[in-house]
């Protein structure tokens, strides 16, 4: 499966939000780390590298957890997130 959905993340942190295409078959830690990555970059190493991130819907106020893959949430195409 090489499925992705178009999600908006939004970076309290940092004020910015961000699209990225994401895999349904990754865990969300997976995919918080990959984000975490893609971010620091963007903003040259402003927004540090952690391990203590989590995603939220930001509509819901949803707390994904870790372990779950994406596909059994309810992050489908469109879904707005708050990476903090």
């Amino acid at each position: 499966m090489d499925y992705k959905v178009l999600v908006t993340i939004f970076v309290p942190e940092i004020e910015q939000s961000y699209e990225f295409y994401i895999p349904v078959n990754k865990h969300i830690e997976v995919i918080i780390k990959i984000i975490n990555a893609a971010i620091n970059e963007i903003v040259f190493n402003q927004f540090p590298i952690k391990d203590t991130l989590q995603l939220c819907n930001r509509r819901t106020g949803q707390i994904y957890d870790n372990g779950y893959y994406v596909r059994n949430t309810d992050i489908r195409n469109g879904t707005q997130l708050v990476l903090f």
